[in-house]
C-alpha cells in the first residue's frame, strides 16, 4: 500500500476543495452567462488602470497560458465585455480592456459571487476566515 503523507493529503483535499468550490460558482454565476474564470479576467481587468491589460500580463495573474486567455478572451469579445486595443508603443503588444458593459456585469456578478462565497464559508467563523487566509499564504505566497 502507497503511503500518504500530511503534505501530500492535504494537497489532495485542497484540489478536491477546490474543484467543489469552482463547480458550485460556476453554477450560481451561469445566470450572468460566465464561469469564474472569466469573472476571475474581467475582475484582474477592472483592477488594472484604465481598465487595461496587455494579454500575458492578465494570463499570468488569471493562471491561465497566453494561448488560453486569448480562447477564453474571444467569447468576452463577441458579447462586448471586453475589446482589443492596440498598444500606440508596440504593435505586437496584444492589449485587452473591460467595458463598461464588461464593468456592469461585473459589478452584478460580484454580488453572486459574494452570496456563494459566504455559502460556502459559513461554517467558519471571522477569525477562522482570517486564519485560513493567512494559511493560505503561507502556502502560496501572492506576488504583488
Amino acid at each position: 500500500m502507497s503511503v500518504i503523507t500530511p503534505a501530500m493529503q492535504l494537497c489532495m483535499d485542497i484540489s478536491q476543495v477546490q474543484t467543489n468550490l469552482v463547480n458550485s460558482i460556476n453554477g450560481s454565476l451561469s445566470c450572468h452567462g460566465i464561469s469564474f474564470t472569466e469573472l476571475l479576467v474581467i475582475y484582474q481587468l477592472s483592477l488594472a488602470p484604465d481598465a487595461t491589460l496587455r494579454r500575458i500580463e492578465l494570463a499570468s495573474k488569471v493562471g491561465l497560458s497566453a494561448s488560453g486567455v486569448t480562447r477564453l478572451l474571444a467569447p468576452l469579445e463577441k458579447i462586448g465585455l471586453v475589446q482589443k486595443e492596440a498598444n500606440a508603443r508596440d504593435a505586437r503588444v496584444s492589449l485587452v480592456k473591460l467595458t463598461a458593459i464588461g464593468q456592469t456585469l461585473l459589478n452584478d456578478a460580484l454580488v453572486t459571487f459574494d452570496n456563494r462565497a459566504t455559502i460556502a464559508t459559513a461554517n467558519l467563523s471571522e477569525k477562522q476566515l482570517q486564519q485560513s487566509l493567512q494559511l493560505l499564504n503561507f502556502l502560496m505566497p501572492r506576488a504583488n
